[in-house]
């Protein structure tokens, strides 16, 4: 009896770290942040949740082509959705498997990629999607420099 009772509630806590993942849409613009501190967003006004952009390498076909790069070469990592100026990816955590997400949008004319990371559950992250775009934005850096194409 006890047993069983543990496997549910364990079942039930395991679903619950899964969440839905968020609407899909054309992605041209980033969902705004709630209020709990799980999320990050270059669009978010408020300090608690702002992070700065991502720079854009080149063309928004080649930012997106780095970033996705970026994003498979990091652990536990699926793209989700794509398509022109936008691109989705989850990432799962190691141990209790909470699913995060994370939303990218091309805006060329200020050259950067804008980001916002987000914890599907829960009300805290322990900073762990601010961290993440810290260390997108380090391993894009860190990317070797585009080839340079002299028909351009």
């Amino acid at each position: 009896m006890i047993t069983r009772m543990f496997a549910g509630v364990a079942a039930l806590l395991c679903a619950a770290c899964a969440g839905a993942p968020p609407p899909t849409g054309a992605g041209a613009e980033l969902r705004p942040c709630p209020s709990s501190p799980n999320c990050v967003s270059s669009r978010a006004t408020d300090e608690a949740h702002r992070v700065e952009p991502l720079p854009l390498r080149g063309t928004a076909a080649e930012g997106l082509a780095a970033i996705r790069q970026v994003i498979l070469a990091m652990p536990r990592s699926r793209i989700t959705a794509a398509g022109p100026g936008f691109l989705r990816a989850e990432f799962t955590s190691l141990i209790f498997r909470f699913v995060d997400d994370v939303d990218i949008v091309v805006d060329e004319t200020a050259s950067v990629l804008h980001v916002r990371s987000a914890a599907r559950v829960g009300q805290s992250d322990l900073g762990v999607n601010r961290r993440r775009v810290g260390e997108m934005r380090d391993r894009l850096a860190n990317l070797p420099p585009l080839a340079v194409d002299p028909k351009r």
